[in-house]
């Protein structure tokens, strides 16, 4: 069976639908929303081609889609490409546009999600529509994993599958998800394009204290308000020393000849500044990272409350929570108590093997003269859910992009963005990628 639909056209009307359906994530799953009607857009996309697919939920509207395409030779270790359905929360009023319209304009898809991560939804999607229709069998068994809750922990998304139904993954070596694939421009000659080979771990802390509650006229000798005040400030003014880990090192060695300079632990910001937009993402892979997002107190002005609560986003290197975790007690000091929210230690995997090479002669294949380049990510995935399995995980989501546009601020940012020429370029190279692995 053959058929006329542009995969390329397609694509850009799968990522506006999914971006038109609001699947705020907001921690809670009281207020959020919109993922079983993403799930069930998934579901009837691909069951418009024929594709059977199957429905998990963790909890009532907290939904993950499944689906598995049989390959030629079904004695290879299976594939699984991942997408998340859900996205972080949009304040309309701090946009130019409407969060959730999916509107085409000045040569971009705009919208919560847009690259986070509804453009890979979108190539996936794509990407099994066109297979089916024109009859294209995957070189070995793939798997399709539309999950819910990355943007919390993955709790009722990845997590969920991995430890309820691990027989969805049977016979997967590898897989391929967010955050990789985008091109940055080392210099007027070069393009290249990140491979995510590694991702820092999710620390959410909560810091607690307890004290003794009064009247906001008196003296109080013991405050919870001020002692939690002191603890957060400390936390949230340290700077953590610059580890290379290998898979940075292994990013710099491989522009380092084009950036006319090796890396040095001692003067990081020499190297981040010849790598552009980029180095907001690198940057924040040389150490560990604590930011303090949210603070709690008090219910009256003239009480002074008897606890004090802060949640603090620690992002741990490969191997370095435990360290993380020292370092907060000894800045927050004796009377404030932490408790964790998030665990989930950073993975890592080496920038080798067929499936790197096959993303290489994708990317060069669309782009000739372009390069692939390992790095680290310096958020979370549901990468970490797939790798406790043994799965080696990859991020790997292709986008060429303008050399001036500072990708990594879209990512929970104001007015995301893709290019819809990147977006089309993207399920080019998924297409030849996939057919190659």
């Amino acid at each position: 069976m053959h058929d006329n639909v542009n995969v390329e056209d397609e694509v850009v009307g799968i990522a506006r639908d999914l971006i038109r359906i609001n699947t705020t994530n907001t921690g809670h799953h009281e207020t959020s929303q919109g993922e079983r009607e993403a799930a069930d857009y998934v579901v009837d996309k691909l069951g418009e081609v024929g594709v059977e697919t199957q429905i998990y939920e963790s909890l009532p509207g907290r939904t993950n889609v499944v689906a598995r395409l049989e390959g030629v030779d079904r004695s290879r270790p299976a594939l699984l490409l991942h997408g998340h359905l859900d996205v972080v929360p949009a304040e309309a009023d701090e946009w130019s546009v409407d969060p959730f319209a999916g509107e085409i304009k000045d040569g971009y898809l705009w919208g919560r999600g847009a690259v986070d991560m509804k453009d890979f939804d979108a190539m996936l999607i794509a990407l099994i529509r066109h297979w089916k229709r024109n009859d294209i069998v995957p070189p070995r068994d793939l798997v399709f994993v539309f999950t819910a809750d990355e943007e919390a922990g993955s709790i009722h998304g990845a997590w969920h599958l991995v430890r309820e139904h691990p027989e969805i993954f049977n016979g997967v070596s590898e897989a391929v998800g967010e955050v990789g694939g985008f091109s940055m421009q080392i210099n007027d000659d070069l393009r290249a394009y990140t491979v995510q080979t590694a991702e820092k771990g999710l620390d959410w802390m909560r810091l607690k204290a307890v004290g003794k509650p009064g009247h906001g006229s008196m003296v109080p000798d013991d405050n919870a308000v001020v002692r939690l005040a002191r603890a957060v400030a400390n936390v949230g003014e340290h700077r953590f020393p610059v580890e290379v880990t290998p898979a940075v090192q292994d990013f710099f060695d491989s522009i380092a000849d084009h950036i006319g300079m090796r890396f040095d632990p001692e003067k990081p910001d020499e190297a981040l500044a010849k790598i552009g937009p980029l180095a907001r993402i690198v940057g924040a892979t040389l150490r560990n990272t604590a930011n303090p997002t949210r603070l709690d107190a008090g219910y009256k002005t003239n009480v002074i409350p008897s606890t004090a609560e802060s949640v603090v986003d620690c992002r741990s290197l490969p191997g370095r929570s435990k360290e993380l975790e020292e370092t907060i007690r000894a800045l927050i000091g004796e009377g404030i108590d932490i408790e964790y929210e998030v665990r989930e230690p950073g993975v890592e995997t080496t920038f080798d093997g067929p499936l790197v090479e096959a993303m290489a002669e994708s990317i060069g294949h669309h782009d000739p003269g372009a390069i692939t380049i390992p790095y680290m990510l310096s958020g979370g995935t549901d990468g970490k859910a797939f790798n406790s399995l043994g799965i080696r995980c990859f991020g790997f989501a292709p986008l060429q992009l303008p050399a001036d546009l500072d990708f990594g601020a879209l990512f929970h940012g104001i007015d995301e963005r893709v290019p819809v020429d990147a977006l089309q370029f993207g399920v080019q190279v998924m297409d030849r990628f996939v057919r190659r692995s």
